[in-house]
């Protein structure tokens, strides 16, 4: 007898974030962004913290950025991902969302990432999940000689 698999995520039960879910199953990333200041918002809120209004939208933007961190884990936290350990979470911030920053899983395996790094986002639904997750995979791989020194 197999156990189906209950994935942990999903939209809260509060409905705050729903339309970023929403946004997922249709093939698009959707952050909020004030409607009066226009700043993006991430992770989800009621108002907006630069401005105080209760006006935040959500707009879709490209899934493409740049890695801002970036962490390897051997230990699967969430059991759906005993099959994958090792694998790489990064850091993605997003030029088209005022640099906010979002996190997922890294699609290009383990070996290589560098801070820096150039990344798209791919729509993916697990077998048995309800929800698909946003994943992502480099778009460059510039070598360390091509990289600056920091």
């Amino acid at each position: 007898m197999t156990t189906a698999i209950e994935y942990p995520w999903g939209p809260a039960a509060d409905g705050l974030d729903q339309p970023h879910w929403d946004g997922l199953r249709d093939g698009e990333l959707r952050i909020q962004r004030c409607g009066e200041c226009a700043t993006w918002i991430w992770g989800p809120q009621w108002i907006c913290a630069h401005c105080h209004t209760f006006s935040p939208g959500w707009e879709s933007v490209e899934p493409t950025g740049v890695v801002y961190a970036w962490s390897r884990s051997h230990y699967p936290f969430i059991r759906e991902y005993a099959d994958r350990a090792p694998y790489v979470t990064v850091l993605v911030e997003l030029p088209h969302a005022g640099g906010r920053r979002v996190l997922g899983m890294l699609l290009d395996g383990d070996g290589g990432i560098h801070i820096g790094d150039e990344v798209t986002g791919e729509f993916q639904l697990d077998e048995g999940a309800e929800w698909p997750l946003l994943r992502w995979r480099r778009t460059q791989s510039a070598t360390e000689s091509e990289r600056p020194h920091r």
